[in-house]
């Protein structure tokens, strides 16, 4: 089977101003995304993951190199076939109900009569919008945008999906939705390339990464690998009286090591908001 996403030299000139002059936004970028994965592409802005992603869906012709989708070039038609796609910023026409919105996308994809009918009730009851699927767009969340943006990236039952910053302005719990979705779809086989300013998110999603910086490659590889072992130990315990801290300190001691720092373990403050806030429906609720 071939790479979901392969990308060879892949180069971006954008031209600025009228003397002629050359902005690269990309600068030969050469990766691989494997069938199956969750890979994270990562980078501060400006560092050229839109003007990738856009150079993916053959939304621009890339200045150099190229890029192709289960083996088929990323200009041409076909390769878009397999590809479901939620922008950042989606600009959904608000009139419409969340299930006329992934309906219309669907036509867009080609599906028609009862096929279309049953992938939508199918994508909207996954991505948790089925009680809320009746109600305009216009009246949905930042974060109800998010999973309805997705559901119509599902439709069509694409095996790649790109997602770009998909827990963009999303409270945590949205936010811990929205990852929980994101293994799902994996579990389900599909391949997921996503963006985020996340890294915690990222670390916990993603089988691999690559960072850009200034429209080049900085870094590749596996999560485990990139943020491996450091060359400390850290140890959980429950809490120690100062005597026994005491006690093994002077036992590292003994043994030429030192004990650098005590302190009680914490939890992660997303945590803490997921406990006190609950996870109840919330597809049906407003302002969300």
């Amino acid at each position: 089977m071939p790479p979901a996403i392969e990308i060879r030299g892949l180069v971006k000139d954008f031209a600025v101003g009228l003397r002629g002059l050359r902005l690269r936004a990309v600068d030969h970028v050469s990766l691989t995304v494997r069938p199956g994965e969750v890979f994270g592409l990562l980078g501060p802005n400006g560092s050229g993951k839109s003007t990738t992603i856009k150079l993916l869906l053959g939304l621009l012709e890339p200045t150099a190199g190229g890029c192709a989708i289960f083996g088929v070039p990323s200009g041409r038609v076909e390769a878009r076939r397999d590809v479901g796609y939620l922008p950042e910023a989606p600009n959904f026409y608000r009139f419409l109900t969340g299930r006329e919105l992934v309906t219309f996308y669907g036509r867009l994809c080609g599906l028609a009569g009862s096929g279309l009918r049953s992938k939508v009730e199918e994508v909207v009851a996954l991505v948790g919008l089925a009680g809320a699927a009746d109600r305009r767009v216009g009246t949905y969340s930042k974060g109800m945008l998010q999973r309805i943006g997705l559901a119509q990236a599902l439709v069509h039952d694409p095996r790649l999906l790109i997602l770009d910053e998909p827990t963009a302005g999303v409270d945590p719990v949205g936010s811990a939705e929205m990852a929980e979705l994101i293994l799902a779809l994996k579990a389900r086989g599909k391949t997921v390339l996503i963006t985020s300013h996340l890294l915690g998110q990222i670390e916990e999603l993603c089988d691999r990464v690559a960072i850009l910086d200034r429209g080049g490659l900085v870094a590749e590889g596996e999560v485990a690998e990139l943020a491996g072992a450091t060359g400390r130990l850290s140890f959980e315990t429950e809490v120690l009286p100062p005597e026994e801290i005491a006690a093994l300190r002077a036992w590292l001691e003994s043994r030429g090591r030192r004990l650098e720092a005590v302190a009680p373990a914490r939890r992660r403050l997303e945590e803490v908001f997921r406990t006190h806030v609950g996870r109840g429906p919330r597809d049906t609720e407003g302002g969300r």
